[in-house]
């Protein structure tokens, strides 16, 4: 997960307009907010986005959670 990656998902999380497990409606807000990083991510790292949702921590990003 990059830093970019990461921003993108806290911002589609802070929109409030879903549960961040449902992937597919984080999907659908990252597609309409000009996400695409996120959308190709969540495409083939799902287990790892919802590993970050429950911990905060991904592999490859320096955890800050002064963001969580």
């Amino acid at each position: 997960m990059t830093q970019i990656i990461k921003e993108q998902i806290l911002a589609v999380r802070d929109t409030g307009e879903t549960n961040m497990f449902d992937v597919n409606a984080v999907q659908y807000i990252a597609n309409r907010e000009g996400y695409y990083e996120l959308v190709v991510y969540l495409m083939d790292n799902r287990k790892e986005y919802c590993n970050f949702i429950m911990t905060g921590t991904a592999p490859g990003l320096e955890n800050d959670d002064s963001e969580m």
